[in-house]
C-alpha cells in the first residue's frame, strides 16, 4: 500500500472559549504537521506520523486522537517531557501564537529513533514547520530527506515569534533553501513568503524556490485562493467562498489535500493538473475554515463533496 510519512510537531493548542460565564482555554490536538496526518488519512491516504511526544496525559490524548483518526503511530517517539501548549489569539479567523515548553516536546527526534525502511519506503515524505527550528529534530529531518524513494513536499510554516532577529531569520532562510533544493512540492503561505523573502509577492517567491531547484510551487492565499507555479507557468485558483470562523489548520489541510492527491495519482504532468488539485484543496479548507479548531476540523472527501458539489 502507497502510504505518507508526515514528519514534524505535534502538541496542543489552547483557544479562546468560556464556561459558566467565566473565560477559559480550550484544549486542541494540533500542531501544523499533525493536522497534515489527519488530513490526509481523513482524504482516504494511508500515513504515518513521525516524531516525539511527551509523557504527560496531554500526549495520550494525542497518541489516541492520531489513532482514532487512522494515523498509523510506527514512527511516534516518546521523550520524557511536557507536551509543548501554544497559545492562540485572533484577528478575525487568523489565529496567532504563542509557545510554551523548553525544551518543547516536539523537538527531541533523534536521528537513531527513525525507522530507516519506513521512511525509504514512503511514497510520500513530508517535512516542514516549527519542529524544524530543533535539534535533534532538524538532523534527524535531514536524514529522513535524504532518504526517502519517495516524492518529497515541504512547508516552511513561519512563526514570526520563533524567527525573533535577523541572525535566526536567515538560519531558518537556509533550512528552507536546504529542503527546497530537492522538493517536487513546496507548499507556502503568502505570509510565509513575505517573512522568508522581504516582502516578496506570491509570484516572486515562486520563482525564487523554482531557482533553489524546487519542483511546483503553491503559494495560499487566504480568501483570495491559491497561486500554482510549475515548469515556470503560473496559474491562479480561486477559493470557494465561506463562513469563515476558524482559519486554524486551514493551510495544512491544503498540504493534506495535496498529499493524499499525490497517493492516489503520483505527479501531475503540467501546471493545469497542479491547478486542479489545488482547487479540491481549497475546497477542503474552506470546509475546515467554517468550522472552529485544527485537526479536528479536517474533513472526509464525502463532507467535501457534499458542501461543494
Amino acid at each position: 500500500m502507497r502510504y505518507a510519512v508526515v514528519l514534524g510537531e505535534a502538541l496542543i493548542d489552547l483557544l479562546d472559549g468560556e464556561c459558566a460565564g467565566q473565560p477559559v482555554y480550550r484544549q486542541v490536538i494540533g500542531g501544523a504537521p499533525l493536522n497534515v496526518a489527519v488530513g490526509v488519512a481523513r482524504l482516504g491516504g494511508a500515513v504515518e506520523f513521525a516524531g516525539t511526544l511527551g509523557d504527560d496525559p496531554l500526549a495520550d490524548r494525542i497518541r489516541d486522537f492520531l489513532r482514532t483518526a487512522g494515523v498509523g503511530d510506527r514512527a511516534l517517539v516518546t521523550v520524557p517531557t511536557p507536551t509543548t501548549l501554544a497559545v492562540a489569539t485572533f484577528t478575525g479567523a487568523e489565529p496567532d501564537f504563542r509557545f510554551y515548553g523548553d525544551p518543547p516536546s516536539y523537538g527531541l527526534l533523534e536521528p537513531a529513533s527513525l525507522d530507516g525502511k519506513l521512511v525509504g519506503d514512503a511514497a510520500v515524505l513530508y517535512c516542514g514547520s516549527i519542529a524544524l527550528l530543533c535539534e535533534p529534530t532538524l538532523t534527524a529531518a535531514r536524514q529522513a530527506w535524504a532518504g526517502t524513494g519517495g516524492l518529497r513536499v515541504f512547508d516552511p510554516n513561519v512563526r514570526p515569534r520563533l524567527l525573533p532577529d535577523a541572525a535566526s531569520l536567515t538560519a531558518y532562510r537556509q533550512v528552507v533553501a536546504g529542503f527546497a533544493a530537492t522538493a517536487d512540492l513546496v507548499k507556502l503561505s503568502a505570509a510565509d513568503a513575505e517573512v522568508l523573502y522581504d516582502g516578496a509577492d506570491p509570484v516572486t517567491a515562486a520563482a525564487l524556490l523554482h531557482d533553489l531547484g524546487a519542483g511546483a510551487v503553491v503559494v495560499t492565499r487566504g480568501a483570495a485562493g491559491a497561486l500554482v507555479s510549475a515548469g515556470r507557468e503560473v496559474l491562479t485558483v480561486a477559493a470557494p467562498t465561506v463562513a469563515a470562523v476558524d482559519a486554524t489548520g486551514a493551510g495544512d489541510s491544503v498540504m493534506a489535500a495535496l498529499i493524499a492527491e499525490l497517493l492516489g495519482t503520483g505527479l501531475p504532468a503540467d501546471v493545469a493538473g497542479w491547478a486542479a488539485r489545488v482547487g479540491f484543496a481549497l475546497q477542503v479548507a474552506g470546509l475546515v475554515c467554517e468550522s472552529p479548531g485544527g485537526a479536528v476540523s479536517m474533513p472526509t472527501r464525502t463532507a467535501v463533496a457534499e458542501r461543494f458539489g
